[in-house]
């Protein structure tokens, strides 16, 4: 069945970038939305964006925005953050797996002993904390009788992107997508790795702002940050989701087969001719 309108979500990483589109987008189905962050005062990080600006967002949007300071690197504050959805809430409905290390060395050219080790700081806030955040939210999802986990994710898990610290750690929460699946199926809870395509954060608008030509042709096929969410909320809606569990998705797949459009009424393109199919696993089960 699908799940009721009437949601409780959690989404990490969400003071900018696709944590923030994902959380607005969930908001405007008039879903609770506690939002994620380290970021506490505008200027505190390089990229403008606050946990609490995005909650007011949310709010706006027409749900209820709930700002929570955490850092996914400690496994007391993510534990103390899932504490407050039971206090509050009782239960959970969507756990959005987002809050990710990106260095800013990632892009840089170059084979990967010429960066930071650094670098592998993906595998701490995006691997291992995508696990400590399913695992505490686990209790609160299996009180509803079902629910839905998404990991993002990108084609990164797949081919050379950005180098191997960045392609181990996509292709690690894809995986564990695949594995947390089989544990919550016996539960109604559906465990899925998102794909999404190039992003209009103001990550990568900074980037293209600089050089408005040279990337012109990207920025037309980019998506909103606000698409997955509005193709998070339709696998929310569509009553046979458990039949998606466990497998790696293509966003733009996904928002083409559900009829989803961006916020400018266009329809992303799915990357998969150039990139290739999302991954799939063995489906032997060995405990």
């Amino acid at each position: 069945m699908a799940l009721s309108r009437d949601r409780i979500v959690v989404v990490t990483g969400a003071s900018r970038g696709a944590g923030k589109g994902i959380a607005l987008a969930l908001g405007a189905t008039g879903a609770t939305v506690y939002v994620t962050g380290r970021t506490r005062t505008e200027g505190d990080a390089a990229l403008p964006g606050t946990v609490q600006a995005t909650a007011d967002a949310v709010t706006a949007a027409g749900g209820r925005g709930i700002a929570v300071y955490c850092d996914h690197a400690d496994d007391t504050q993510v534990q103390r953050l899932f504490e407050q959805v039971r206090d509050e809430q009782g239960r959970l409905d969507i756990l959005v797996n987002n809050a990710t290390s990106l260095h800013e060395d990632l892009t840089r050219s170059g084979p990967f002993w010429e960066k930071p080790l650094a670098l592998t700081g993906i595998w701490d806030v995006g691997m291992r904390s995508h696990y400590s955040a399913a695992w505490h939210a686990a209790p609160l999802l299996l009180a509803n009788g079902e629910g839905l986990v998404v990991n993002t994710s990108s084609f990164g898990g797949r081919i050379y992107m950005h180098g191997p610290a960045y392609g181990a750690g996509k292709a690690a929460v894809d995986k564990m997508a695949h594995d947390m699946a089989v544990d919550f199926r016996p539960y109604n809870v559906a465990v899925v790795s998102i794909w999404m395509g190039l992003l209009l954060t103001e990550r990568s608008r900074r980037v293209f702002d600089a050089e408005p030509e040279k990337y012109a042709d990207l920025v037309a096929t980019a998506e909103t940050p606000e698409f997955t969410g509005r193709v998070i909320d339709a696998l929310a809606c569509d009553a046979q989701r458990m039949e998606k569990s466990g497998r790696v998705l293509i966003g733009a797949e996904l928002g083409e087969e559900y009829g989803i459009t961006d916020a400018s009424g266009s329809t992303p393109v799915s990357h998969r001719a150039f990139f290739g199919p999302p991954t799939t696993f063995g489906d032997a089960v060995v405990e």
